[in-house]
């Protein structure tokens, strides 16, 4: 069975809840744009030294992908209430316990999702309107499993619609959702890209374990559109592979 390794060193740097929680992770004001934007994360604060000094930082360009014999994903995600955030880089869901990802012997518990555009990831140079990042952490070691799906136009999404109807337009604005679905967000296939990386945001941790979903959600244009009025460029610029191994199912 394939296996990856985490990397040790940095990369403990943020195996602990503060990657969970990485808007809040430094003292320092960082944001996507001018002196506080993504060329400028290391300066801002120590603990941000990886996004700079790390060699296996994320979003990537997915290209040349190596076929492989990779476990396949299962879902376990469950609908109920959840708290939505504007946090002043994105809007996040924070979900209750009991969702779980698992990935051969790997069980991650669902934590978060949250919203990118455009998408952060590309894939053979090619962006996508939007990316969702569902974030887990492994049951055993604390250690990071994020699936991105991208969200391109087209049918209405009713997951997405409904969040986005209630999207808090400022700043650490919250409401709470009664019911929320992800599983409405992923696509019918779940064909993936793996590879080993790092978080988009500060402190940049290198404890991430990437998965990709190879078919991108339609959403509909007009919700886009309500995310990108509230942050229209929310997306790290994309980093070298560095020879890291981009993996997909064989």
């Amino acid at each position: 069975m394939y296996r990856r390794h985490l990397i040790k060193g940095l990369v403990a740097l943020g195996a602990c809840r503060i990657c969970v929680q990485a808007a809040q992770a430094t003292s320092a004001h960082w944001g996507y744009t001018g002196p506080v934007g993504p060329e400028h994360w290391a300066d801002l604060d120590k603990k941000n030294f990886v996004c700079s000094a790390g060699t296996q930082q994320s979003p990537i360009n997915i290209n040349s992908a190596v076929k492989a014999d990779i476990p396949h994903i299962a879902i376990g995600w469950h609908k109920g209430g959840g708290n939505m955030v504007n946090n002043g880089h994105t809007i996040q869901i924070n979900m209750p316990q009991g969702s779980t990802l698992t990935r051969g012997d790997r069980v991650y518990e669902l934590v978060q999702f949250h919203f990118h555009a455009p998408s952060e990831h590309h894939v053979a140079g090619k962006s996508f309107p939007m990316e969702v990042h569902f974030v887990h952490k492994d049951t055993q070691s604390g250690t990071l499993g994020v699936l991105g799906v991208f969200l391109t136009p087209g049918a209405t999404n009713a997951s997405f619609a409904a969040l986005a109807a209630a999207f808090p337009e400022l700043p650490n604005g919250e409401v709470t959702i009664d019911e929320v679905n992800p599983n409405w967000l992923l696509p019918a296939s779940l064909g993936y890209w793996t590879y080993e990386g790092s978080l988009t945001t500060p402190p940049c941790a290198e404890n991430v374990e990437w998965m990709v979903a190879m078919e991108p959600v339609d959403v509909d244009p007009a919700d886009i559109q309500r995310f990108a009025s509230l942050y229209p460029s929310n997306a790290r610029p994309i980093h070298s592979p560095n020879r890291r191994f981009i993996v997909r199912q064989s």
